[in-house]
């Protein structure tokens, strides 16, 4: 079908012409209220066609079962609406084998989902768990008319769990997950779930003030939106990025440095979208800006060609500068000693909000979080509201943990920051 496409294409007139075709499995298995509620599979599969005819690209999209003149006609119908653009198409190149993961049967799902519940409820008989446990199986191809034809596959293994905890009228809600290639260890998500139940035990009041604010691994990932929307291509050239003219300048705390590395970690990529072969690049090293992502077509605008950063929001979009595999660089001290540093703050583990956009301002209300005096968590509290500038935090940061874990495809570790508002009862 490919082929066939990207034959007929060219006899329409189109001088160029692509196909991005992207197939998925996925087996979760769910549990609630400790029980197994559902075991399901879905599938799915979709193609999209992008043409070039006149200098003018046009993209369509089919799922399951497809007519190949249909969808040719369809897209270069849609080409006539839109401005002239360059044809990029990127070329041939060699290849290894780039099928990564390993699949794991369903009971072994079941397996690891039935141990991580009896974790918790072996300490916490009165405690709800909600869980799910998934193996997703992904095959992505993408073939043009410069001649390149590239392919892999993606296993990813994933779990979340939810513990909820009734005591009287307060209700305690506490959530981890984890991703990985081959294997799940229920351990690795039930103990820092175990730790924030044995810190909640008690409610306590909450300072108000300006104070230093510890975010968990967990709770980082605040920060990380508004640095990758900042450090796209697309975001410099518009000059809408706060640091569209600082390049090789200090934009952040020295204690920073931030990376691409696409051959790590559960969400590991050979190529992007547009098929150029995506490398290790480093954003900012030591705090000082070196690079924008950019897709093909922000390369050429911008000077330094495709950093192997365009990707597709969804199948019916045409590619654009997206980041993956974004990679903090930890600090040094677990948890347990950034904690032994405060003498006057709190712990933000959950949010309740997002993060501040390319303004980098935000207010978050505390959906998980706790209080800490001399070294020593004092337990949890509640209606808390944490506010001020995400450039500016990240400037005035105490420490970087060394407990960097993935939440999606960030990899951060725990950041102590000083001067954030407090605002608590």
């Amino acid at each position: 079908m490919i082929e066939q496409l990207l034959d007929l294409a060219l006899q329409e007139g189109a001088e160029a012409a692509e196909v991005f075709q992207s197939r998925s499995q996925t087996r979760p298995v769910y549990f609630e209220a400790n029980r197994l509620k559902q075991l399901e599979s879905l599938e799915s599969e979709g193609l999209s066609l992008r043409v070039w005819r006149d200098g003018r690209p046009g993209l369509a999209v089919a799922y399951g079962e497809v007519s190949a003149p249909d969808l040719v006609q369809r897209a270069l119908r849609i080409s006539r609406l839109n401005p002239p653009q360059i044809p990029d198409l990127q070329d041939p190149y060699p290849m290894g084998n780039l099928d990564v993961g390993q699949t794991v049967s369903v009971e072994q799902l079941l397996s690891w989902g039935r141990d991580s519940i009896a974790q918790i409820r072996d300490l916490y008989p009165e405690t709800l768990c909600t869980a799910a446990w998934e193996c997703d199986h992904e095959q992505t191809r993408l073939a043009n008319t410069a001649g390149l034809d590239c392919s892999y596959t993606d296993i990813t293994l994933s779990s979340d769990m939810t513990v909820e905890w009734v005591r009287g009228d307060d209700f305690l809600a506490v959530s981890d997950g984890e991703s990985q290639r081959d294997r799940l260890n229920p351990s690795d998500i039930t103990q820092p779930i175990l730790q924030r139940l044995a810190w909640a035990k008690e409610n306590v009041s909450c300072p108000s003030g300006r104070l230093p604010v510890l975010f968990t691994a967990k709770a980082a990932d605040l920060f990380w939106g508004t640095v990758q929307a900042a450090l796209n291509g697309k975001q410099a050239i518009e000059q809408s990025s706060p640091w569209s003219s600082r390049l090789h300048q200090q934009v952040l705390s020295p204690r920073l440095t931030i990376s691409q590395q696409p051959q790590l970690g559960p969400y590991s990529c050979p190529f992007d979208d547009e098929g150029t072969p995506t490398r290790p690049l480093t954003f900012i090293e030591n705090g000082v800006l070196q690079l924008f992502y950019c897709d093909r077509r922000i390369g050429r605008l911008i000077g330094s060609g495709s950093t192997g950063n365009g990707f597709r929001p969804g199948l019916s979009s045409y590619p654009t500068p997206g980041l993956f595999n974004l990679m903090i660089e930890p600090g040094h001290g677990s948890l347990e000693e950034l904690i032994m540093e405060f003498e006057h703050g709190i712990i933000v583990d959950e949010i309740l909000g997002s993060g501040g956009g390319l303004s980098g301002d935000f207010s978050i209300n505390v959906a998980l979080g706790y209080r800490v005096k001399n070294g020593q968590v004092l337990g949890r509290i509640k209606d808390t509201m944490v506010s001020g500038n995400i450039y500016t935090a990240l400037q005035n940061i105490i420490r970087l943990g060394n407990d960097a874990r993935w939440h999606g495809s960030c990899y951060t570790p725990s950041i102590l920051v000083d001067g954030l508002s407090v605002t608590g009862q």
